[in-house]
């Protein structure tokens, strides 16, 4: 009977520490994405995308072909 109990007690410790390793696991997962959804919206308010780029730089050679219209206007006079 003493190699019955000795059995339980190995066993029992050693699904107690696989269900501790398993729930460490899982808490660190839990952190990991935590700071994967903080770093993707880091990196969101800190880069511009490249549609808003684009529109953008449109934008400003407007205004420099404007500009340039208006000193060429100028240089005739």
């Amino acid at each position: 009977m003493e190699m019955d109990a000795l059995w339980n007690v190995g066993l029992t410790a050693g699904f107690g520490f696989i269900v501790w390793w398993a729930k460490a696991q899982h808490d660190e997962l839990g952190r990991v994405r935590i700071l994967l959804n903080k770093t993707r919206e880091g990196i969101a308010r800190e880069y511009v995308s490249k549609s808003d780029s684009s529109q953008v730089l449109s934008q400003i050679m407007i205004k420099f072909d404007r500009i340039e219209e208006k000193i060429d206007r100028l240089m005739e006079r």
